[in-house]
């Protein structure tokens, strides 16, 4: 199929799938299923689909057991790897699969690794799961059979068709090979077509040829058996694409998934947050409000963008129509190239922000849009000049000596950041979302602000109004 823009009523007219009895297939497929779910996330945006389950924020020993012998089916353990070298990755994720084996040795039991990434397709790929099927390999004896390929995440706009996978903008589903996603300095692709990207990405590995295919078709029929048969067949860790327009659509190949596993096959997943949320049978549930997010100080929140993707610069401008209910702030990310810049830059910040903060007003911190990188660097260069303003930014927050009525992180790295580093949390409880897609994390009690709802806002998600109506409902 030619990949071209398409109108986003396609989805609907393409979503066919009976909702109540694809619920009732994957409940029954569920029976006497008791694998953990071990959720490996790059970014701390892939708890945005559940409730009320766990965050670790690094990957020890005692970190993965204690997610291990909770009650919960699943738990996530925030990599943030997106932001790793291929070098740094590479060392986390064979730490990773060697604990994970040991622990689930040690507690006698099975478990299923889910590598939660990019619903835009970025990130460390094959490379993350490759490493992960390597290191179960070596450590438990288990060949992974089967890699889930699945980006499906439609609180985001994110659909897959005919393989080629769509990103919702305005009214039009445009593919992702044609997004300013796959332009990304670091992790760009050119292919839409999710068996050309897997070969594309595999440099020739695998052949698009090879993939198995899981089409709409054989959802909308609920089948079940042949997907499960499709599934049984897959051997040395073959690519496994999932068509998906619909919860309902992705519960049906879940269910044949779990049947396949139940038989004995392995599989680990690549996927975005939907995966998750049906894996983990999580629940709806209603989207959190200022009842819910409100601190308990009169003094004003601070919301820091450190995002620049495109969706991100639009809200950004979309924000600023608050501008005199709200404070706003920018950090000049070229100090980068003068000496010592970046710490008279935080410095600076940190000082405004506090002086506003106190007096109750809100403050908006966000990154000066263009980055004047010199035309020569590399993509490691760049991912380095990158992590070291991500790094300045986040220690504004670090530095605070004021609690803030809420906090809000725009970007992926940002907010991981912001999570780990600056509030110092090690284990969060995951709330819910407060918008589509928008998760919030409620911190610790070893963190720098305790007990504080945490809103962590992916850079590519939501509409143009969506950062200002957050906002507008907290100040």
């Amino acid at each position: 199929m030619e990949c071209k823009v398409i109108p986003f009523h396609t989805v609907e007219e393409r979503s066919k799938t009976d909702a109540d009895k694809a619920e009732a297939l994957l409940s029954q497929a569920m029976e006497g299923f008791h694998k953990k779910l071990v959720v490996l996330d790059d970014d701390p945006t892939g708890v945005q689909t559940v409730h009320d389950v766990s965050v670790y924020t690094d990957w020890e020993e005692e970190s993965i057991r204690k997610g291990f012998e909770e009650k919960e089916a699943m738990f996530f353990i925030l990599t943030n790897s997106r932001s790793f070298s291929v070098e740094e990755t590479t060392k986390v994720h064979q730490d990773i699969a060697a604990r994970v084996a040991k622990v689930a040795r040690e507690l006698g039991q099975d478990f299923m690794i889910i590598s939660r990434g990019d619903s835009t397709l970025r990130g460390h790929y094959p490379l993350e799961t490759q490493l992960l099927a390597d290191g179960l390999t070596k450590n438990e004896g288990v060949v992974i059979d089967g890699e889930i390929i699945c980006p499906f995440f439609p609180e985001g706009g994110r659909y897959t068709m005919d393989n080629i996978h769509y990103v919702k903008e305005q009214e039009n589903l445009v593919p992702a090979g044609m997004t300013e996603f796959a332009k990304d300095k670091t992790f760009g692709y050119k292919s839409s077509d999710l068996t050309e990207y897997v070969e594309e990405k595999t440099e020739g590995k695998y052949h698009k040829e090879d993939c198995i295919t899981i089409s709409l078709d054989e959802l909308n029929a609920l089948d079940v058996q042949g997907i499960k048969d499709k599934l049984m067949s897959a051997q040395n860790m073959a690519k496994i694409i999932v068509n998906a327009v619909s919860y309902a659509d992705l519960k049906v190949f879940c269910a044949a998934l779990v049947l396949a596993m139940k038989a004995g096959k392995h599989y680990m997943a690549r996927t975005a947050a939907a995966f998750t949320k049906v894996m983990g049978r999580i629940s709806d549930q209603p989207l959190l409000g200022r009842a819910q997010l409100e601190g308990d100080t009169k003094n004003g929140g601070i919301v820091l963008i450190g995002s620049h993707v495109k969706k991100t610069t639009d809200q950004l401008n979309c924000l600023k129509e608050l501008d005199g209910q709200a404070d706003f702030m920018e950090f000049q990310v070229n100090t980068v190239f003068e000496e010592n810049g970046l710490e008279k830059e935080v410095e600076r910040t940190v000082k405004a922000a506090e002086e506003k903060i106190l007096s109750g007003r809100t403050v908006v911190i966000y990154t000066s849009r263009q980055l004047l990188a010199p035309e020569n660097m590399t993509p490691e260069e760049k991912l380095h000049i990158s992590v070291k303003i991500s790094n300045a930014v986040t220690s504004i927050i670090g530095k605070l000596s004021v609690k803030p009525k809420f906090i809000i992180a725009k970007g992926g790295i940002t907010s991981s950041d912001v999570g780990t580093k600056a509030l110092r949390v090690k284990k969060a409880r995951v709330m819910g979302q407060v918008k589509k897609g928008i998760p919030v994390w409620m911190t610790g009690e070893e963190s720098k602000f305790p007990g504080m709802p945490y809103i962590i806002f992916p850079g590519n998600v939501g509409e143009v109004s969506t950062l200002k109506e957050i906002v507008e409902e907290l100040i």
